[in-house]
């Protein structure tokens, strides 16, 4: 069984930036893909950001437009969002995921391990 916890959001103003992290216990970290989704009130969830286990590929949602970088420590089994240039409607709770698939999920399914999700606020 894997743990996944959140921790980095808070309330930063448009333009500024969040480092989200993901420490993850419990489990095989580096056979894992880790990923960011998102959901922000009255929406669905949606696919932020992915990184492969050992391989290292990346893949972004679109919106992101070069903007957030996922990148992973598995030394520390800690994955990470870095997120520049925040505008108001990157404000949303951010939950972390695994799973044993690549390329993982879009739609989140087939997801093994979610965390609890950290609440990111941008304000503008």
């Amino acid at each position: 069984q894997v743990q996944l916890v959140e921790s980095g959001g808070g309330l930063v103003q448009a333009g500024g930036s969040l480092r989200l992290s993901c420490a993850a216990s419990g489990g095989a970290f580096g056979g894992y893909a880790m990923g960011w989704f998102r959901q922000a009130p009255g929406k669905e969830r949606e696919f932020v950001a992915a990184i492969r286990g050992f391989y290292g590929s990346k893949e972004y949602a679109d919106f992101v437009g070069g903007r957030f970088t996922i990148s992973r420590d598995n030394s520390k089994t800690t994955v990470f969002l870095q997120m520049n240039s925040l505008r108001p409607e990157d404000t949303a709770l951010y939950y972390c995921a695994a799973t044993g698939a690549w390329p993982m999920s879009r739609r989140g399914v087939s997801i093994n391990y979610w965390g609890q999700g950290t609440q990111v606020t941008v304000s503008s």
